[in-house]
């Protein structure tokens, strides 16, 4: 049963919310550690502090594990199971392994505990601010689609982590469905069931949000298309990937991109191409949780523990100004090269979640498999050539196109999101690890591997799921 994990998630997220965040709450009077949901809803400003709660939890440290402290770690975990980057063995080494995916290991039950921990807080908020007998309707609208991305966000992320590919077969099961708090836990769902939900709730999300924002770790109208786009790559609705691609990056690409700030080190969410963004504060710092700086970083305090596959760096021109790498231990092949690209000068680096480049590149695709593949070979083109004023336009055609898509896309988004494992689950190409690694692993397409068994902990705490739920996982 999960009721008492319900309970405790809940009370923690109302203190969360406000400590810290609006401190006139904490001086009126209140029961000794707690703060009811009436004080939190009543007002815009009792919602915000709520939501800067939320988002500040999402940038701590949930266990004593290096390998497991937020979004970040869910993002960088995918980045050591591909070809591009090597890990050395340090943390995210059985990731890089492939080796990580038993019901009780660490990444299997954080994977799980951490997206439904912010799923609760997204529906506490809903409700909340759909209970609210003083905001208006305006603000519940665009309060609630704030809730509303960030429910489908976290949902997406378990859609992606425990099961095959949308398009493999959507009657599949998936992580069970909470709409509100429960004392109880629910059966599993499918994807089907899974994607309707995420898809519903974003297209709500962007219908009701605007421009504005209080700053880059919220949640605003570009964002939820951000986020709705990605989606619609893994649902292959390529009109709608176009669609909210394009809209979240506003459709000029020269605007939105400042090829002089990709050398900058990657940690101040101020950078103008980042649209959605993880800030830390001095008295937030996640430390040495803050993946990928303080694996990728050799040239400040970290773990030295992300080197780049040295096949890689060959497909980058001199005058890329993303070409950020070094030649650190050239007599062992797998230590060749590091990156310059993520700066861990102190602990409070900031995390990039999502940028306009990566909109971009998914406009691109989209335009592809739409059969529109000359407008796609030219907005990729300009986003190439921002990054090299020497480039030269390709002569690829039909699926070359697509190919050179792909490349750009892991040129751009290395070491970021995971980029090369998201790609190769939701096209079911496989992952082919090449012999510069220091282990060679390759994952087929549709391998089980690209997804986790469901957590021990969840077996045990959940009477709607037996262990019968991991057979043929």
């Amino acid at each position: 049963m999960r009721k008492n994990f319900f309970k405790s998630i809940f009370l923690l997220g109302i203190l969360l919310s406000i400590v810290g965040c609006s401190e006139e709450y904490l001086e009126d009077p209140k029961p000794a550690g707690q703060v009811s949901e009436d004080v939190v809803f009543n007002s815009r400003a009792g919602v915000e502090a709520y939501i800067s709660g939320i988002h500040r939890r999402a940038r701590g440290q949930w266990t004593t594990g290096h390998d497991a402290g937020g979004i970040n770690s869910v993002y960088f975990a995918r980045v050591a199971k591909g070809n591009d980057v090597i890990i050395g063995t340090s943390w995210f080494r059985f990731d890089y392994e492939q080796a990580n995916r038993e019901p009780t290991y660490r990444r299997t039950s954080f994977t799980w505990e951490f997206p439904y921990f912010m799923i609760n807080q997204a529906n506490t908020l809903i409700n909340g601010i759909e209970a609210s007998e003083t905001l208006s309707e305006e603000e519940k609208t665009e309060l609630k689609g704030q809730g509303l991305a960030l429910r489908a966000f976290y949902y997406f992320q378990l859609a992606m982590e425990y099961q095959h590919t949308y398009t493999y077969d959507a009657t599949l099961p998936a992580p069970p469905i909470y709409l509100e708090l429960s004392l109880e836990g629910k059966p599993l769902t499918t994807l089907q069931e899974m994607y309707d939900l995420i898809i519903s709730d974003l297209t709500t999300a962007v219908a009701g949000l605007n421009d504005s924002r209080l700053n880059k770790s919220y949640i605003n109208k570009a964002v939820a298309q951000g986020i709705l786009a990605r989606v619609y790559q893994v649902t292959e609705n390529w009109e709608g990937a176009e669609e909210m691609a394009h809209a979240a990056y506003g459709g000029n690409v020269e605007a939105v991109l400042d090829a002089s700030t990709y050398d900058d080190g990657f940690n101040e969410m101020s950078n103008p191409e980042w649209l959605w963004a993880m800030p830390q504060y001095a008295d937030q710092t996640m430390y040495y949780f803050s993946a990928p700086h303080a694996q990728a970083d050799f040239n400040n305090p970290s773990y030295n523990n992300a080197y780049i596959n040295s096949n890689f760096v060959d497909e980058f021109s001199d005058t890329d100004v993303r070409k950020l790498f070094v030649s650190y231990n050239p007599s062992v092949s797998w230590q060749n090269y590091i990156t310059t690209k993520f700066n861990f000068v102190d602990f409070g680096v900031d995390f990039s979640i999502m940028r306009y480049a990566e909109m971009i590149l998914i406009e691109a695709e989209a335009l592809y498999w739409q059969e529109q593949v000359d407008a796609a070979h030219d907005l990729l083109y300009k986003l190439q050539v921002n990054r090299d004023p020497q480039a030269v336009k390709s002569g690829a055609t039909g699926q070359a196109v697509l190919e050179e898509i792909l490349v750009e896309r892991r040129k751009e988004l290395y070491g970021e999101i995971g980029v090369e494992w998201f790609d190769a689950k939701r096209l079911r190409r496989g992952i082919s690890r090449d012999a510069t690694h220091r282990v060679v692993v390759d994952l087929a397409p549709d391998d089980k591997r690209f997804f986790l068994k469901i957590p021990q902990s969840e077996i045990d705490a959940n009477d709607a799921v037996d262990e019968s739920v991991n057979s043929n996982r």
